[in-house]
């Protein structure tokens, strides 16, 4: 039958529809709130079906909708009579609950707030008859007024009417000053670890989220269509719905199927760790290379996951509208993205020979280059300010910078190096970012001397210094001069613990001599300064010491010319094997002959 009740009328026989069709032309008597009568049909019907029940009351007392839920649950609407959305919105919902208990949910509560309406009331209902009723009112800063369950035959229906109205006073006073927090709330939900989820919990609030609440399902395999299962999926919607969330937030990386699956049951936003790792970096680039490669990133990402919804964007199964010169919007999307990706990486591609030539002639004149590695937020940037004074962005946030910076540094010796400040790695960095990336972290790849910077005040230390050892090894940057730096020892408490590392801070300056000191050690290790004396007779060794090193210092005395180079001991050996140990008058450490 054609019926108007609205939600779950499957399986519904004709007469209960019919009976509560009828519904719709009830009239309350004029201060009415929830007559007696009301209530036992409700109860009646609810207890018959097994089912919950919601209707929909204006302040007139006229009933627009009806709706059948489950036995545990039913979908509650917004209704707004009024325009301004900050204000009450003149509906009042009353619902049963099959159990009999009267007491109103999380979920209740949540949506009153949610939807703005006039009150919340649950009716308890059992053996075909209500039992308890309680009704909540918003109050201050969006409070909830709740008195504790009446007997349904006791119900204040004067009282519970003018509550309506100071309600309506105190919401429509604070909807005029109130100003909106535009941060998203989000819920997180992962299936590995709580440490992860701490991280996820960063990784969020960093991209400007407010975290109201996580979970975790510990499982071994995710469910192919809805990763976290059928039964837990709808358990997190209620939980979402009673947290007022705006988006959930997954600690894995979902399918498209996956992702659109949940926003279907969850009703919100749903994203995974990679696409948030994405947002961070879409606001945290500033370079235009930056900006290109989180593009390329977020493009290859949702290539893989440009899936039709429905005959919005699939007609893909051929037939009539479908062939000659015309594409399906899907297919259009799909090739202006790869369009779009084979632009980027032509782009990119000549930015990397630009970045070729720079390393070409910093190998030239044989400038050492040291490169700070380490886990995100580990303080590099930071480092970086304290040990060349540069005004680098620096914050307690993860991947707070993302370009490769590069300032000159000297040693105590006046030997020139390069520190460079690379981008931060992270425990499952989306394989999409570390090929975009991949140029501008090849900058740790192609170092000579790397300092790994660990840190110490985190108590996930070891796993987040194992991710950096993996992501270098991913990199091919295995075989470079280490120095192992423990940052923040000034608030870890324990100390903490790695063989051989230097303890610093970079924040106060502890330890940072000690690590000058390493570093000059390291570079000294690679390049060594080697002075030697060419005869008059022999000048045309000359050039071939300008070719192999870095001019230090160059002096004409009457016996020949005295020149002190930056050198590997390997050139250095070299050039001793060729003309002659004679050549070389001094060396900062032995040059095998």
């Amino acid at each position: 039958m054609k019926t108007q009740v609205n939600g779950n009328t499957e399986g519904v026989k004709d007469a209960m529809l019919a009976r509560l069709d009828s519904l719709y032309g009830y009239e309350l008597e004029d201060g009415a709130y929830l007559p007696r009568e009301l209530m036992k049909l409700l109860a009646e019907c609810s207890c018959a079906m097994n089912r919950e029940i919601a209707i929909y009351l204006t302040r007139d007392g006229e009933i627009v909708n009806v709706a059948i839920g489950t036995d545990c649950d039913v979908e509650l609407t917004d209704y707004r009579l009024r325009r301004n959305a900050e204000r009450l919105s003149r509906i009042r919902c009353v619902h049963t609950h099959p159990d009999g208990d009267g007491r109103l949910s999380d979920v209740d509560l949540s949506a009153l707030k949610i939807f703005r309406y006039d009150a919340m009331t649950a009716v308890g209902v059992k053996n075909g008859e209500p039992t308890f009723v309680q009704t909540a009112f918003l109050g201050e800063n969006d409070g909830i007024l709740m008195d504790e369950p009446v007997r349904w035959y006791k119900v204040p229906d004067a009282e519970w009417m003018n509550r309506i109205e100071l309600s309506d006073e105190v919401v429509g006073r604070e909807s005029v000053q109130t100003v909106a927090d535009d941060r998203e709330k989000a819920v997180l939900m992962g299936i590995e670890s709580r440490e992860s989820l701490e991280e996820l919990r960063q990784l969020a609030e960093t991209a400007g989220a407010e975290v109201v609440g996580s979970f975790l399902q510990k499982r071994d395999k995710p469910d192919n269509a809805l990763f976290i299962g059928k039964g837990r999926a709808e358990e997190l919607a209620r939980d979402c719905q009673a947290l007022e969330a705006d988006v959930c937030i997954f600690d894995e990386e979902l399918t498209g199927v996956q992702a659109r699956n949940l926003e279907e049951v969850l009703r919100i936003k749903v994203i995974d760790r990679t696409m948030l790792i994405l947002d961070i970096f879409a606001q945290r680039a500033t370079s235009a290379e930056g900006k290109l490669q989180v593009e390329l990133a977020q493009l290859q990402y949702r290539s893989a996951r440009l899936i039709g919804l429905g005959t919005v964007l699939s007609r893909l199964a051929g037939g009539i509208g479908t062939r000659g010169p015309g594409e399906s919007k899907l297919e259009m999307s799909r090739r202006r993205i790869r369009e779009r990706i084979t632009e980027l990486r032509r782009r990119l591609d000549e930015l990397e020979r630009q970045r070729a030539i720079r390393r070409q002639r910093r190998e030239r004149n044989e400038i050492p280059v040291v490169a700070l590695v380490g886990y995100t937020n580990a303080g590099k940037s930071t480092l970086l300010n304290a040990l060349t004074g540069a005004d680098v962005y620096a914050e307690d946030q993860l991947f707070a910078t993302l370009d490769a910076v590069s300032r000159r540094m000297e040693t105590a010796e006046k030997t020139p190096y390069l520190l460079t400040d690379t981008v931060g790695f992270i425990r499952k960095l989306p394989h999409t970012l570390v090929d975009a990336f991949r140029s501008t972290l090849e900058e740790a790849a192609l170092a000579d001397v790397l300092v790994i910077v660990s840190d110490g005040s985190s108590p996930e230390m070891g796993h987040q210094h194992d991710t950096v050892e993996q992501v270098l090894e991913e990199l091919g940057a295995t075989e470079q001069k280490r120095i192992e730096v423990i940052n923040k020892c000034d608030i870890a408490d324990p100390p903490p613990s790695l063989p051989g590392a230097i303890l610093i801070s970079a924040k106060t300056g502890q330890g940072l001599d000690d690590l000058k000191d390493a570093i000059a050690e390291a570079i000294q290790e690679t390049y060594v300064p080697v002075t030697f004396m060419i005869p008059f007779s022999r000048y045309g060794i000359l050039s071939e010491i300008h070719a192999a090193g870095r001019v230090i210092s160059e002096t004409h005395t009457d016996e020949g010319t005295e020149i002190t180079v930056m050198i590997s001991g390997e050139d250095a050996g070299r050039l001793a094997r060729k003309y002659g140990s004679e050549i070389i008058k001094e060396t900062g450490k032995e040059v095998g002959g």
